[in-house]
């Protein structure tokens, strides 16, 4: 199976997803996730400048899940009923 990930999906979407730093400034922010023939494709930028695409390969992915444990699990759960911060203001 062969899927393409179009150019325009690294531009800043309103779907994205924002990682921050500890001191809350933008480190990633994801555009896009899609399947892709050698795994995961995931688009974005990074420090709001960089244009990415990586790919999360299957080992890879096995890898991470070594991190998963109960207690992650749990903070995440929680997260989800957590109110919003807020958004860090701009420069």
């Amino acid at each position: 199976m062969t899927s393409s990930v179009t150019d325009g999906g690294a531009k800043a979407a309103k779907n994205s997803v924002k990682l921050f730093t500890l001191d809350k400034t933008i480190l990633m922010d994801v555009a896009s996730v899609a399947p892709h023939e050698q795994g995961i494709v995931i688009e974005g930028k990074i420090m709001g400048t960089m244009p990415m695409k990586v790919v999360l390969r299957p080992e890879e992915l096995r890898a991470a899940l070594k991190f998963v444990t109960p207690g992650l699990i749990w903070t995440l759960v929680k997260m989800l009923f957590r109110r919003p911060v807020q958004a860090p203001k701009k420069k």
